[in-house]
């Protein structure tokens, strides 16, 4: 009988559990740290070397700045003392010194020369290196008409510099042109009574036997004669006026005294013309300067006014101090002087109407005599007219403060009344000057 063999019945296993390390869990969190650490440290580190490689291409782009030329100091100091424009240039034609007169002459506007011509001449001298000296008429500013007659010097004064010297010569080639015109005007208005004088002697030569064409064309060259005389009297005048410090005798002069006496002095005129004056406004008043230069210019005022007006008609002289300036005012009734004339009536020779001048005798030159005594006197001479209305010439001078008034005689002027003049409400009546006296 066999005899089974039972199976030993195997009971359940029993798994050995591995032992846990301490502080596993603090080992890994420290591994995830430093693996964030790594990942942050090679970014910045690649953003590092992709700045530094920027920053080297654009330097090795970039041409280094050269240093301002330095200005040797004895040039610094010459250039101190001169009375022209002086500009010091580098290299590429920027400023390295500039004068105060090279801004105000317009020469020099943000740290560059502005005229293209004046950067012409500079480029000719880099590019042969001469001397060149040339003038200028160049624009005064960025805008308007205005120009600047300007000597410009152009010469290199060392390594790398440049100098740019320019004197304003406006002034010279100005007073060039007004001697140029005043010897041409001069010629032509001699030519006039002397070719005068020339004809009617052949005329009295020829008329010999006719004793009244002799005494008539005799009366005519008197005339003649006169007005030379008178021209050349006044043209002399207007040249001592021109010379600097023709006012040289400076006293307090009674503004009174002389309006009576350049009234006095005009009053024959005017009787050849049934034309009287009549004087008004205050009394007193005085004004420092030369006599018989207000004199004279008061008297060429009121000359003007009787050559000009009708006859039978009345010239006023007004006289009132106004914000520290005295007032002398010649009121006249004549034929007026356009709006764009009135600009140049106080030019030499110039006349409003020739041929009435060719009659009356006029020079041309008495109210540019006016203006010179005006100036001379720190005054000036404005006018006011209307075709047909008349004229009012206002000469201006300061009043001379800190002297006594002088006491107005019994007999002073009373107040001035113009005839025939417009009242304010009149539909003829214009603008009255504000700078002539009260009527």
């Amino acid at each position: 009988m066999n005899t089974a063999t039972a199976a030993p019945v195997a009971g359940p296993r029993r798994s050995r559990a591995r032992p846990r390390r301490p502080y596993a869990g603090a080992v890994e969190g420290l591994n995830g740290l430093g693996a964030l650490l790594a990942g942050v440290l090679g970014l910045l580190t690649g953003i590092g070397a992709t700045l530094a490689f920027r920053f080297s291409e654009r330097a090795q782009r970039t041409v280094p700045e050269r240093p301002a030329p330095e200005v040797d100091d004895g040039v610094v100091r010459t250039l101190a003392v001169l009375r022209s424009a002086a500009v010091v240039l580098d290299d590429d034609d920027r400023v390295v010194r500039a004068s105060p007169p090279a801004f105000a002459l317009g020469v020099v506007r943000d740290g560059m020369v502005v005229h293209a011509a004046v950067r012409e001449l500079i480029a000719d001298v880099r590019r042969t290196g001469l001397i060149r000296d040339e003038e200028l008429e160049l624009p005064r500013g960025p805008v308007g008409p205005g120009t600047v007659m300007l000597q410009v010097r152009v010469a290199q004064v060392g390594p790398g510099l440049l100098l740019v010297l320019a004197e304003d010569r406006t002034q010279a080639r100005r007073l060039e042109a007004i001697r140029r015109d005043f010897v041409v005007n001069v010629s032509h208005e001699l030519k006039t009574p002397v070719g005068a004088l020339s004809l009617l002697a052949e005329t009295v030569q020829d008329a010999a036997d006719d004793p009244e064409a002799v005494r008539r064309f005799a009366g005519r060259m008197v005339s003649e004669a006169h007005r030379l005389s008178e021209l050349v009297h006044e043209i002399l005048e207007l040249s001592r006026l021109q010379v600097a410090g023709a006012l040289k005798d400076i006293a307090v002069v009674d503004v009174d005294a002389v309006v009576a006496e350049s009234v006095d002095r005009a009053r024959t005129g005017a009787a050849a013309k049934d034309m009287s004056f009549q004087v008004g406004g205050e009394s007193g008043t005085r004004v420092f300067g030369d006599p018989t230069m207000l004199v004279q210019a008061v008297r060429n005022l009121l000359d003007n006014a009787v050559r000009y007006s009708p006859a039978g008609t009345t010239v006023g002289v007004g006289v009132r101090t106004r914000d520290g300036l005295v007032e002398i005012a010649v009121v006249d009734q004549g034929v007026g002087i356009s709006p764009e004339e009135q600009d140049r009536v106080f030019e030499r020779f110039y006349r409003v109407d020739p041929a009435r001048s060719r009659e009356t005798g006029g020079t041309g030159l008495g109210l540019s005599i006016v203006k010179h005594v005006a100036a001379d006197h720190g005054g000036d001479v404005q006018v006011w007219s209307q075709p047909g209305r008349g004229s009012t010439f206002t000469l201006r001078l300061p009043v001379a403060v800190g002297q006594p008034p002088v006491a107005a005689p019994d007999d002073r002027p009373q107040p001035l009344v113009v005839p025939d003049r417009p009242g304010p409400d009149d539909p003829r009546a214009g603008t009255s000057p504000d700078t002539a006296p009260e009527a």
